[in-house]
């Protein structure tokens, strides 16, 4: 279990490298997943991590569950081994960012 103190740093890191809203992740994980014929229903679009950042998105911190913690605690770490912070928005390999915005971080987002 996480104290309180942890769970609060945690939870402004996850909202600092989540630099998406819930809306705009919604919308690119339905994206990422369409074809030229079909686009996936909202509920079932995007791989499953960023389906649980899109639902941690919209969760108080008080509702989190200890599997939203541990999505937390990935999204945080992946993004900042992925991330280049120092020259975004720079960066622009698309791969790495289609990858990253899939986890709910721009890294063209200033």
């Amino acid at each position: 279990m996480t104290d309180a103190l942890e769970l609060d740093a945690l939870w402004d890191d996850f909202h600092r490298v989540v630099n998406m809203t819930s809306q705009e992740l919604a919308a690119w994980l339905r994206v990422s997943d369409a074809d030229e014929t079909t686009e996936p229903l909202p509920e079932h679009a995007g791989t499953p991590t960023g389906q649980h950042v899109l639902a941690i998105l919209q969760k108080r911190r008080t509702d989190l569950t200890d599997d939203d913690i541990q999505v937390m605690y990935e999204v945080v770490d992946t993004v900042e081994a992925q991330a280049d912070m120092e020259n975004e928005p720079e960066a622009v390999d698309e791969r790495r960012r289609h990858l990253l915005m899939t986890l709910g971080h721009d890294p063209l987002r200033p």
